[in-house]
């Protein structure tokens, strides 16, 4: 998973094209010689996907082996995410959201004004664009996923290492006081029901 590009521009009725207010680039899985091409690609497909975003909406378009995540507020600032096609969309646009708010919040009301190409810098672009590569990482709820499937997993395994270890789950649950004589019954009939339908 990777993310390849940010830019924030402006979108407005008193423009014909989008305005890349900053861009950055992560160019570095590129040859040298191609990165050029690739940033241009980058701008257009910016340029492009943003100009057919309604206000107020957001879109992922599938190019190739890449996806632009687009996301333009109603008040006319908007932004991309490029990635590849594993990068997932709820993450990057939290990203979006995230950087289009401090961007705001900088600049205040500066940017509808501006038509100048990348003459807005926010350094801080550079450090989404270096914290969201890993988007487990980068986003809480991504992070608490992974941790609960590691979780399930490692329970997964316990319990069948118990079993292995000779312990008849069976046997368990006769033995348990925690189970009240009704728990019981109904693992019984739930594992005889199950075991008729098994197919070898």
């Amino acid at each position: 998973m990777k993310v390849v590009g940010l830019s924030i521009l402006r979108v407005g009725r008193d423009l014909s094209e989008p305005v890349p207010l900053a861009m950055v680039n992560d160019l570095s899985s590129f040859g040298y010689f191609q990165r050029q091409g690739v940033a241009e690609m980058l701008t257009f497909f910016s340029r492009t996907f943003t100009k057919r975003t309604q206000p107020g909406q957001r879109q992922s378009v599938t190019h190739e082996s890449y996806i632009v995540h687009c996301y333009v507020r109603s008040d006319g600032l908007a932004g991309t995410v490029t990635s590849d096609l594993e990068y997932p969309a709820r993450v990057a646009f939290v990203l979006l959201t995230q950087m289009l708010d401090e961007f705001a919040q900088e600049y205040g009301d500066a940017w509808k004004k501006e038509i100048r190409p990348e003459s807005m810098p926010f350094p801080k672009m550079d450090e989404y664009l270096q914290n969201y590569q890993n988007p487990a990482e980068a986003d809480k709820v991504t992070k608490i996923q992974k941790d609960l499937d590691e979780t399930t997993e490692i329970l997964h395994k316990t319990i069948d290492s118990v079993l292995e270890r000779g312990v008849k789950l069976d046997a368990l649950v006769e033995r348990s006081d925690d189970l009240s004589r009704q728990s019981k019954m109904f693992y019984k009939q739930a594992k005889k029901t199950n075991s008729c339908c098994v197919i070898s």
